[in-house]
């Protein structure tokens, strides 16, 4: 292998994510497609200069691979022998992964019945220990920080600051594609952790002159677990999109800064809206991403039917994860296969080319 081969974000960005190179735990995730979407932008808003960052090809399958690798390469250098994370689905992979890759322990925990089986069975195939609670995200999360706290287990959720450093490095690709950073960037808000990064990533390139500006951050939550839109805690919240189907956000106060700080917004959006840009990611773009990534576009989508952007300007949405990670949504809400004798006229007669 070339030694100038692309080896992960670690090592691309090491004046960002200092450790010693022994300690570096990496499965080569980072630099993910951003594709223009003309298509889709014709769809959303004529003019619009459409980006989409699809993160769902990471290694695992999700952002969520961009804070895992510092996360526990930061672990493996404080000598950790486990790590631990409450998940709704995605976390859980990247742990479970990231954590087989250092020969780590791995302890998740989640919410029962409420984890698309695509990422359960990513966090089972890796070895990961999973605990099922009969509870939320939320609940499991605190009884993480329990476990961290009196058994000396790494925890790997988004409250740990090496997870945050992880994820920025989107906010540096993005900013190295365009040499300068978007007008808008939309993304799904669960936990808040990755609007957080993402800002972080955009600051520390405005204050290093990579960029000269930086942009106002969109945040879209789904209607049903919408506890910042709403402004107080979602105690059973619902959404087709598991990724997000979050009740109290662990990063919801620095998520509030990046809206203010940023001069952006965070909204709400339906299942209905989520599941409509759902399709239109599909059919006008080519990425097959999960539902809660569709949040990012549904949001520009209202925002557009708003009046809120001009032709023009550069709107970046955030795909947070592979749309084979719940395989069951894009069955349920396609159209089902038509079942025909193996005879070709009659095949020709259904789909009249």
């Amino acid at each position: 292998m070339s030694g100038s081969a692309y080896q992960g974000i670690i090592r691309r960005y090491r004046d960002a994510l200092p450790i010693a190179e022994e300690h570096i735990v990496t499965l080569h995730e980072g630099n993910t497609p951003l594709l223009p979407a003309p298509q889709l932008a014709e769809q959303i808003f004529p003019g619009l200069d459409l980006y989409l960052k699809f993160e769902g090809l990471n290694p695992t399958g999700s952002f969520k691979d961009r804070g895992m690798t510092y996360a526990v390469s930061k672990a493996v250098e404080k000598g950790a022998q486990a790590i631990a994370c409450a998940s709704t689905g995605n976390t859980s992979a990247a742990a479970a992964a990231y954590g087989a890759r250092a020969g780590l322990k791995v302890v998740v925990i989640i919410p029962a019945g409420k984890i698309a089986l695509g990422k359960l069975s990513q966090a089972l195939m890796h070895g990961a220990q999973v605990i099922q609670i009969e509870g939320n995200f939320d609940q499991a999360l605190e009884i993480v920080r329990v476990l961290a706290n009196e058994s000396h287990c790494e925890l790997v959720n988004s409250v740990n600051p090496n997870r945050l450093m992880g994820q920025q490095t989107a906010a540096f690709e993005i900013c190295d594609y365009f040499a300068e950073a978007p007008q808008y960037h939309a993304l799904p808000v669960g936990n808040a952790g990755n609007i957080t990064a993402y800002w972080q990533g955009y600051e520390t390139y405005f204050a290093q002159g990579k960029s000269t500006c930086k942009p106002q951050m969109l945040g879209f939550q789904a209607e049903g677990a919408s506890p910042i839109v709403k402004g107080e805690i979602v105690k059973n919240p619902e959404t087709v999109a598991s990724a997000i189907r979050i009740g109290n956000p662990a990063n919801w106060e620095s998520a509030l800064k990046v809206r203010d700080d940023s001069g952006g917004l965070i909204d709400a959006v339906t299942d209905t809206e989520i599941l409509a840009s759902y399709q239109l990611l599909a059919r006008y773009a080519g990425y097959f991403a999960e539902p809660a990534s569709a949040a990012s576009v549904a949001g520009v989508v209202k925002l557009a039917q708003q009046g809120f952007f001009k032709a023009g300007d550069r709107v970046v949405c955030t795909l947070t994860g592979h749309g084979l990670k719940d395989p069951d949504n894009a069955i349920a809400n396609s159209p089902q296969p038509q079942t025909l004798p193996a005879d070709a006229k009659q095949v020709l007669s259904v789909i009249k080319l």
